[in-house]
């Protein structure tokens, strides 16, 4: 039966089972997906540039299923303070960030092992909304297959021994589940999606 052109969608909302389809990738990383001409280079490749000031890292991140697969279709955004904490946004009230570090970054998980590799720094404490400092941690969005509604967690590093919001969580267990491990310049972070080790998503 034909619907009229003027039928109410409104009603309807996205099912769960619905994805973001391939449009993600082409949409915001046209270069990896080999359209050119859009970008000279995919925004969000680069986040430092020789002049960035702090502690150099390279972050490894997979973002796993729940059947324990990597998935090689993830596309991961982080933002992050810089080395003295603070944010390269208009609306920071504190200072002004390091102008030589973006603090944003975005990467396709590379097709045949599902790895994201960010070259970013190890990011300065924030502070809480009530003044306390927040271990260094780095923000993270991801979408993929399954994956409508981007998921937020964060990454913490492990020296991250007070931090308010890992004191408020219920399950301190799972903590770990949000820290990175590595050291000497490099981490790796795995993020489940389901099962034993899934890792916290917060709701923002």
């Amino acid at each position: 039966m034909p619907i009229p052109n003027d039928f109410p969608l409104h009603p309807f909302k996205e099912s769960p089972s619905q994805t973001a389809g391939p449009y993600v990738h082409i949409g915001l990383t046209p270069n990896f997906c080999g359209i050119t001409g859009v970008y000279d280079a995919d925004l969000g490749i680069g986040m430092v540039n020789d002049q960035t000031k702090g502690e150099r890292i390279t972050l490894e991140i997979c973002v796993i299923d729940g059947g324990g697969t990597p998935l090689r279709d993830a596309l991961v955004e982080v933002w992050q303070a810089d080395a003295e904490g603070l944010y390269n946004a208009r609306n920071e009230p504190r200072g002004e960030a390091d102008p030589n570090f973006t603090g944003w970054g975005r990467v396709a998980a590379d097709g045949e092992t599902g790895i994201v590799r960010f070259e970013t720094i190890k990011p300065g404490p924030v502070p809480f909304a009530d003044g306390r400092l927040q271990a260094p941690h780095i923000n993270v969005w991801i979408v993929a297959r399954g994956i409508n509604l981007g998921l937020s967690t964060r990454i913490y590093f492990e020296d991250a021994a007070d931090d308010p919001v890992l004191s408020r969580m219920d399950i301190q267990d799972r903590k770990a589940t949000l820290i990175a491990r590595g050291g000497d310049g490099k981490y790796r972070h795995d993020i489940h999606l389901q099962g034993p080790q899934e890792t916290v998503f917060f709701d923002l």
